[in-house]
């Protein structure tokens, strides 16, 4: 059975970065016949879990967002999260530790707001 999201999936992501089927075709060192075959919906060639992975990185996704049969949107938590990513020591955090600062970075967050709501209603 083919996999239509899987395919419509492919082609969006393919046309938000303004590439041909060929440019990802080459990405992936097959035809570009074999990729259209992947973005087709009536069709059951669907690229092998390396090719998923290289999609992914040219796509800047994560595999979950091909992969998932519902639509995934990174969560403003997910979000969160990756702006922190990069920071030295985050990673070797513990997944409660992370919470815990992302918690309080959002009190954090809510207390400016509601002191620039406080300062707006004052002028």
């Amino acid at each position: 059975m083919p996999n239509k999201d899987l395919a419509t999936k492919l082609r969006y992501f393919r046309k938000a970065k303004k590439l041909t089927q060929k440019d990802v075709a080459d990405h992936l060192n097959i035809t570009p016949q074999a990729y259209q075959r992947y973005e087709s919906q009536t069709n059951t060639n669907e690229p092998n879990l390396e090719n998923l992975k290289k999609l992914s990185v040219l796509f800047d996704i994560n595999l979950g967002e091909l992969i998932n049969e519902k639509e995934n949107t990174n969560s403003i938590e997910d979000t969160e999260v990756l702006m922190f990513s990069d920071k030295e020591g985050w990673d070797e955090l513990s997944e409660d530790r992370k919470k815990e600062i992302m918690r309080e970075l959002s009190d954090l967050a809510d207390f400016y707001i509601e002191k620039d709501k406080k300062a707006k209603g004052d002028q």
